[in-house]
């Protein structure tokens, strides 16, 4: 599935700032490409906790699948935050869309974007089970 090349920032309810780290910059004096990654994770677990409730010690999420885009690089005095929502919720399945984003800036900048499968998986097995009928809704709201 494609990122989303139009962005739609009203169809985002969560939002989650992010902070360079010293280690994040690499010898080109911005953010290394796999540092990315970690702040997509971060800001997925937030969301995932905040948004939905889940509690991943009973029912657990897996990463199936993770595409990043990189935009332009993250520089050191860039303040800039993360924006998830999902996009489609399947049996054990869901799709979350993120971007990273400038914050409080009048000129938006946009840094990256990410498109990650997430599969619930069951604690003991670790095999894929259901999303939680308590999560779905959360997840992917009405509208």
């Amino acid at each position: 599935m494609p990122l989303n090349s139009d962005l739609q920032l009203d169809q985002f309810s969560f939002s989650c700032p992010l902070q360079i780290r010293f280690s994040d910059i690499d010898g080109y004096m911005h953010v290394n490409n796999g540092v990315y990654f970690s702040y997509f994770e971060h800001a997925r677990g937030l969301y995932l906790h905040e948004i939905a409730g889940w509690n991943v010690m009973e029912v657990g999420t897996v990463v199936g699948k993770t595409t990043i885009e990189y935009l332009r690089p993250i520089h050191l005095e860039d303040k800039f935050k993360c924006l998830v929502r999902c996009t489609r919720l399947g049996n054990s399945s869901f799709d979350l869309e993120q971007i990273i984003i400038s914050e409080g800036e009048t000129d938006l900048k946009v840094f990256s974007k990410c498109h990650t499968v997430m599969v619930s998986v069951d604690m003991k097995t670790m095999k894929p089970t259901p999303v939680p009928h308590l999560y779905r809704g959360k997840l992917l709201p009405a509208g």
